[in-house]
């Protein structure tokens, strides 16, 4: 029987989120209902909501989440009634080019739930990276969920679904950094600090965090970087290369996703050094760069999708460093509100004054 609960939807581009009855279908044969403990604001649901992503309207908005399987479909295998589970939009299919190829980070065929989830009137709601999550209890497909350790707090386990995977993945998985390298970070909001957050875990001996509020540089030097610049007052490139005998890091992550930060990141690296692009730009924006640049000075240029992470390796191992201590993902954590306060919750996020919003149901 299908089941009516509350949830989060945006109707139409930029108006207010609306608290509203959704109506939760039984699941398919490869679909689980997931009792939804935890979700976190990130800042895709806010470009969901502005028409950002696509016009898909309306969505059930929220994606970052964790809590419990309460029903299964009866082919499902991957999950048990009752696991405590992480949310993920990566359910790699095992079939397309690059899962054969044994990239299945780069999945292009990623699975879904087999049925929508609607408003009490028949309206089918687009759920935001197919997860909808601002809700008491969603609809998945099963490769959706990742089994983690139940001890783990819901709120702080649920920001590995995206956010803090996205900027630790960027550092560790894309970029590579390892022990001994140096690392800039432009862009210190929730996605950056997680990228230095990675950096310090891969061993990165210098960890350079940019950005032009110092409120969020303060958070980057709590997370462990050994440097900050405000590129408002600091020129960024002079300045990641003074703290790096000259040179450049050997690794810029661009956490902002903008051609001007793009910029800095490409001419802020060494020689042959690596830039990773996590921040999403917009379709409108151009990169205008010398071509002699490009071949002159080497190395790579990657971009970052999901941290580059498979969640079946990347959440388990993330969630075990975090209970011995290790990883401090509870810092992520800066208030836990009410599903009906996830507009409030935007508010905040473009104030910047916080890393992470958290619903918690």
């Amino acid at each position: 029987m299908s089941q009516t609960v509350r949830g989060v939807i945006a109707r139409g581009k930029g108006e207010e989120v609306e608290l509203v009855d959704v109506v939760v279908p039984d699941p398919g044969p490869n679909d689980v209902i997931v009792r939804v403990q935890a979700c976190g604001v990130c800042h895709t649901d806010l470009a969901y909501r502005d028409g950002g992503i696509n016009d898909e309207y309306p969505f059930l908005l929220g994606h970052e989440a964790a809590g419990i399987v309460e029903t299964v479909g009866e082919h499902v295998t991957h999950v048990a009634e009752g696991d405590f589970v992480v949310l993920n939009w990566r359910a790699v299919c095992g079939e397309c080019r690059a899962c054969k190829r044994g990239e299945p980070q780069y999945c292009f065929a990623t699975h879904n739930a087999s049925k929508k989830m609607t408003l009490t009137d028949g309206t089918e709601l687009s759920p935001a990276l197919g997860i909808g999550a601002f809700i008491d209890k969603t609809l998945v497909h099963e490769g959706q969920c990742t089994k983690v350790d139940p001890s783990a707090d819901p709120a702080v386990a649920g920001l590995l679904g995206c956010g803090v995977m996205a900027g630790l993945g960027a550092a560790v998985n894309t970029g590579g950094v390892k022990r001994g390298q140096s690392v800039a970070v432009i862009g210190c909001g929730g996605v950056g600090v997680a990228a230095v957050v990675g950096a310090r875990l891969a061993g990165a001996s210098t960890i350079i965090a940019v950005d032009i509020d110092d409120t969020k540089l303060e958070w980057a030097k709590d997370f462990g970087a050994t440097h900050t610049v405000n590129s408002r007052e600091t020129d960024p490139v002079e300045a990641i290369q003074g703290l790096t005998g000259g040179f450049g890091a050997d690794v810029v992550i661009d956490a902002v996703g903008r051609p001007e930060t793009y910029e800095q990141a490409f001419y802020a690296r060494d020689l042959a050094g690596t830039v990773v692009l996590v921040g999403v730009p917009t379709p409108e924006m151009k990169l205008e760069l010398p071509l002699l640049d490009f071949f002159g000075r080497g190395g790579s240029l990657k971009s970052s999708w999901y941290g580059d992470c498979l969640p079946e390796r990347d959440f388990p191992m993330l969630v075990d460093l975090h209970l011995q201590g290790r990883l401090p993902l509870e810092k992520f954590v800066s208030e836990r509100i009410g599903i009906d306060a996830v507009e409030a919750a935007f508010g905040a996020m473009k104030a910047g004054s916080v890393l992470r919003s958290v619903v918690t149901l």
